[in-house]
């Protein structure tokens, strides 16, 4: 069983290392970001092999409570954008109230 549902899209990933990423975009199912105050990718994971799929991943969840985009645990922004902020993988979309 396939469960659908709206999710904000993965624009761009900016992390060519991750096993997600083929040409700035991530195919993962579903991502999540987020762990206390910190917008860093969850699902990123550093390999040699990256992911045959063609689907556009979409943001399952945020963990980012401080996030303006977040609604119950859930990213509601159109869409973000991943990428290094000081050495980790963040959503650069994140803005915190």
């Amino acid at each position: 069983m396939i469960i659908a549902t709206d999710m904000p899209e993965v624009a761009k990933c900016a992390i060519s290392q991750c096993a997600y990423n083929t040409d700035s975009n991530c195919h993962a199912r579903a991502i999540t970001i987020g762990h206390g105050d910190v917008p860093g990718c969850d699902t990123y994971f550093q390999n040699s092999k990256h992911t045959r799929s063609n689907r556009s991943a979409g943001v399952g969840a945020c963990k980012v409570s401080a996030c303006n985009h977040n609604e119950d645990f859930e990213c509601c922004a159109d869409s973000i954008d991943v990428g290094e902020q000081g050495g980790e993988v963040k959503c650069m979309t994140c803005t915190c109230h």
